[in-house]
């Protein structure tokens, strides 16, 4: 039994065929044309009109032909994107048992590791308060015993270890550890959470939940070269989405405005560029928005943003993926609407508009 990949290549494979019989066809048509023209012996007027009667259904095959061309391509194009998608989903869903598999492995020795620096913590406090008073100890036996050898080797140590500064820092170095520990922790939470599959079923989220993840598993992406804002407006409805798809499409535009600042840092000029990644409800829409300070997309190019394969990035730096599975996620998937807006030098806003309701044969969480 072919798996949907293979189907896919093979119909891909019939459909050029497909194409390459057409322009055979038209190029026989027009050989045949010069052959009669070549070999009747016919009137010149005979031959004229029977030139023309081939011309005329040269042109009607032509017509044809050529819109069945329109019909090939635009199934080919559709196929392609098909394909783009199968490997995307097989490929994430990959991703996805490898980042939980990872996510569980790191989580069991971070959380003990945290339970022993937090008891170091409790009792360095302790300790502490014990030196405390062994010091006020000391300082009472040396008025009294200062020919002692045990007291003089006691203020003789205390001298050597640099108590004071060590008071300082062990409290500090044991809260950062505590902050390590904890930021470790909200990775992995992250991680775990967006490789939950959503197996093809809307369900009602929290969006804020998702972007929050998401923009944490983007992190390495964009705190080099910006800052990142989140704004959510209160009181924002649940939403009914495939949660893993929309992950994906947030992560794609946040890591395309990562990219685009990127490409504007100047030493000395521009050190960080800025993000913003906010929700509002508009009417019976969420709608989301990726502002970046960027460069802007050139108006020549913003009408081929969305296609399949386009990309204006160096060769191994982009597929020409993100935009288009995106586009699919929003418009194909979850009948939404999404639009850019950009200004070459200012940069880039992407809205993502996903409705509230949907259809009720879509999932359960829609009856």
């Amino acid at each position: 039994m072919l798996t949907e990949e293979a189907f896919a290549a093979l119909t891909a494979a019939e459909y050029q065929r497909k194409l390459a019989a057409r322009d055979k066809t038209i190029d026989v048509l027009k050989r045949r044309i010069a052959q009669e023209a070549r070999h009747s012996s016919t009137t010149p007027f005979a031959i004229l009109e029977q030139n023309v009667g081939l011309e005329q259904v040269v042109v009607r095959k032509t017509l044809e032909l050529e819109n069945e061309r329109h019909e090939l391509e635009k199934a080919l194009a559709e196929l392609r994107l098909t394909q783009v998608q199968l490997l995307q989903a097989q490929k994430m869903e990959s991703i996805g048992q490898l980042a939980a598999g990872i996510a569980h492995e790191i989580n069991t020795p971070t959380q003990y590791v945290s339970d022993n620096v937090g008891f170091v913590k409790t009792a360095t406090i302790a300790l502490l308060s014990l030196l405390d008073s062994a010091m006020a100890m000391s300082a009472a036996a040396q008025e009294k015993m200062a020919d002692e050898p045990t007291v003089a080797e006691f203020e003789a140590l205390l001298k050597r270890t640099k108590m004071a500064f060590l008071r300082r820092q062990i409290p500090s170095a044991l809260d950062e550890s505590l902050e390590g520990l904890g930021h470790i922790a909200k990775i992995v939470s992250a991680m775990k959470e967006f490789s939950h599959p959503s197996k093809d079923e809307k369900e009602l989220v929290d969006v804020r939940e998702v972007i929050n993840t998401t923009v944490t598993v983007a992190r390495n992406e964009w705190k080099y070269v910006s800052e990142l804002e989140t704004d959510f407006e209160d009181d924002l409805p649940l939403l009914p989405c495939l949660r893993d798809m929309i992950g994906q499409a947030i992560l794609n535009l946040v890591v395309n405005a990562a990219h685009a600042i990127a490409d504007t840092i100047q030493e000395g000029v521009k050190e960080k560029g800025s993000i913003i990644v906010s929700v509002m409800r508009n009417g019976e829409y969420m709608e989301i928005r990726v502002k970046d300070d960027g460069g802007g997309i050139p108006v020549a190019i913003r009408s081929r943003i969305f296609d399949p394969f386009f990309t204006t990035k160096a060769v191994g730096k982009g597929t020409g993926q993100g935009l288009a599975i995106v586009y699919s996620t929003v418009v194909d998937k979850h009948k939404g609407r999404i639009r850019c807006e950009s200004e070459v030098g200012v940069g880039t806003t992407f809205i993502l508009q996903l409705p509230l309701r949907c259809e009720k044969e879509e999932s359960p969480v829609c009856k």
